[in-house]
């Protein structure tokens, strides 16, 4: 605490207070009475250290503004103009197999080349399917002889029946004329009981050439197509279509890529020879967090910045939003598993959304599937002061790809 000392002086006297002391002077009865306040050194700071601390404290100040301003600033673009760095450009991708298995006589292309559909990539040695062929074709034949035979025999089963039904009736006719003349007395018993013989005998006959007409359509395969020969004929077709997959060609156009293929090497059905790229069919899949998709709908504007194209972007728009992403809680056996919990915050879960260039034929020529993307989804439009701030930085931060 400051100490107070008084004294006397006249006006004219000069007072130079020392140093660590403070002096107030003031009139009393024209006499100047002045006054000395001696600082306590325990109670007052020194001035530098006063300095200091306001310096400290403006600091202080200053970095809690910028926190604030930084979370507002992150609330507003997640809202209005949410944007990911961790994109990756995707395509439709192939993985091409041969539909028969064999030994690989040729390959007609190399890695990364651009192929039309239709192209011939690779074939398979031809000689097993030609063989299988030859045997189809082989066992038609045999198959047509036979039918042809039983054919034959048909017709002459079927003129048999017709000629066992001709004996029949001619036998039941002479039957009923023995049986009335031996009513009227004309004809003997032995004579009827004869006629009856010769009717039971012409009825088994034909039964017995109905059931060999039976026989012979059913070996000639009925009224309608014969089965086997459409047996033979399936077996040939499938045997042509074996070796027309021997020639394994682009299912449209795209770049070959992945490939591992050599002559002489053999090959299982289905198994990938190679990597197949259409062409035209690239879009953009980024990951973004699911309170930044609040706002964001199929159709919204969207700017693109390709790692390996700097200081460009490209004008987009939302194709799509995934439905939903597999968490990992679920096993094999469909039983729900328990993620222990080692953070003190839950990472935040990201949905991935797709986008397309506007227009298509603006995708860069270095740009290749997996290259990282930068995307930034108007949400709310262009008009609104965030987006404009957001997108100079994008733009910015565009720039800055040329130095890594």
């Amino acid at each position: 605490m400051a100490q107070t000392k008084s004294e006397t002086l006249s006006e004219t006297t000069p007072v130079t207070p020392a140093a660590g002391l403070s002096e107030v002077r003031r009139s009393e009865g024209g006499t100047l009475v002045v006054e000395t306040l001696v600082a306590d050194p325990a109670t007052t700071p020194p001035e530098p250290e006063v300095k200091r601390k306001s310096a400290a404290g403006k600091i202080g100040l200053f970095i809690l503004l910028l926190l604030v301003l930084g979370l507002a600033w992150h609330v507003a673009t997640d809202q209005l103009v949410p944007s990911s760095s961790t994109g990756s450009v995707t395509a439709l991708t192939a993985l091409v197999a041969p539909r028969v298995a064999g030994q690989v006589q040729q390959v007609l292309v190399s890695d990364n080349q651009s192929v039309k559909a239709g192209d011939p990539l690779f074939t398979l040695d031809p000689a097993p399917f030609e063989l299988t062929l030859r045997q189809a074709q082989a066992q038609l034949d045999t198959v047509t002889q036979t039918v042809g035979a039983s054919v034959i025999s048909l017709a002459s089963t079927e003129a048999k029946v017709n000629q066992a039904q001709a004996a029949l009736d001619t036998t039941r006719v002479t039957t009923e004329r023995t049986q009335s003349l031996f009513a009227r007395g004309l004809s003997a018993q032995s004579a009827v009981d004869a006629a009856n013989a010769q009717l039971a005998t012409a009825a088994s006959n034909l039964e017995a050439a109905q059931a060999e007409l039976e026989s012979a359509v059913l070996r000639a395969g009925g009224a309608g197509t014969n089965p086997q020969v459409e047996t033979a004929k399936v077996q040939l077709e499938q045997a042509q279509l074996n070796r027309s997959f021997a020639t394994v060609t682009a299912p449209s156009d795209g770049v070959v890529t992945n490939l591992k293929l050599a002559p002489g090497q053999y090959i299982n059905a289905g198994t990938p020879a190679l990597t197949f790229i259409e062409d035209h069919s690239m879009w953009v899949v980024v990951d973004m967090r699911e309170n930044q998709l609040a706002n964001v709908q199929v159709g919204d504007e969207a700017n693109l910045v390709f790692d390996g194209v700097p200081g460009r972007s490209f004008d987009a728009r939302v194709r799509g939003i995934a439905l939903g992403i597999d968490p990992g809680r679920t096993a094999a056996n469909g039983l729900p598993q328990n993620q222990a919990m080692t953070r003190w915050f839950e990472p935040a879960r990201t949905i991935p959304v797709h986008l397309e260039l506007v227009d298509a034929s603006q995708w860069p020529a270095n740009v290749r599937v997996g290259s990282k993307v930068s995307a930034l989804v108007f949400a709310q439009g262009r008009g609104n002061p965030v987006a404009f701030i957001a997108n100079g930085l994008q733009t910015v931060s565009s720039y800055v790809s040329f130095l890594y």
